[in-house]
């Protein structure tokens, strides 16, 4: 059986992946590009509270499958470390704490008071966010893989997670630190 031209009209589907990406990626670059342009310190706020205030969660999906060396790959596993620490702010000050013993510079970079408990992280991960609309983004991204560092050198004293789970973090910081450098080098897209 051949479809003729009709074939393919009665066929519904979704929304052109390519289109979707497309709208995840410019987004992603006016939250990151635009917003550094502002001396509104309201701005900064806002760009931290997105996912708080506007379900951005819907947007952060479409970032989920950005590459790591990208605005909306780096922008997704932003996102994921703060709802992380704001769904497990206890959890994570363990992990960070045990970390602390032994990467302690990426402590130091990561910039979370002493001792680490649940709201310092929370601060810290805030203050870092903010610096999306308000700092250096390469910055950003590097205060971003410390804290993953130590919290994977964490899960691993611990013995609480497995393997793959402090694999899996481990790779999240390697990530965002290769971002942070290429976003020095030649700015990410």
């Amino acid at each position: 059986m051949r479809p003729g031209g009709e074939f393919f009209a009665a066929i519904l589907g979704g929304e052109d992946p390519s289109r979707i990406r497309e709208a995840g990626d410019l987004a992603a670059n006016l939250l990151v590009r635009g917003a550094r342009g502002s001396d509104d310190p309201a701005v900064s706020e806002r760009v931290l509270h997105l996912a708080d205030t506007e379900g951005i969660e819907t947007i952060a999906e479409v970032w989920a499958g950005a590459p790591a060396d990208t605005l909306a790959g780096c922008l997704w596993r932003l996102f994921l470390l703060r709802s992380w620490v704001y769904a497990d702010p206890a959890g994570v000050a363990r992990q960070f704490d045990a970390g602390t013993r032994t990467a302690q510079v990426a402590r130091v970079v990561a910039g979370v008071a002493d001792p680490p408990g649940p709201d310092e992280l929370r601060a810290m991960v805030d203050e870092v966010l903010r610096g999306i609309a308000g700092s250096d983004f390469a910055d950003v991204l590097f205060r971003a893989a410390a804290f993953a560092r130590v919290v994977a050198t964490g899960r691993a004293a611990l013995d609480e997670a497995s393997e793959e789970d402090v694999q899996r973090m481990l790779l999240l910081a390697e990530q965002l630190e290769a971002a942070g450098h290429t976003e020095l080098a030649h700015g990410l897209a």
